[in-house]
């Protein structure tokens, strides 16, 4: 039999959307409709949830 190929697993980025200040430890935005279980992506002039498609917009400064 010939040698199965090795998959190149990609590790999880949740821990990317999470800050850590001294002692603490805090989330970043999450979707409004489905609540604090799903993460907002992070757009160049939008915020957008992956789940319900929920977009909120950035304020311009």
């Amino acid at each position: 039999m010939a040698k199965k190929k090795v998959k190149n697993k990609k590790q999880s980025e949740i821990w990317k959307k999470y800050k850590v200040e001294g002692d603490k430890v805090t989330k970043s935005r999450y979707c409004q409709r489905c609540g604090p279980s799903s993460f907002l992506a992070d757009h160049k002039d939008r915020y957008v949830c992956g789940k319900c498609g929920f977009v909120e917009v950035k304020k311009k400064e």
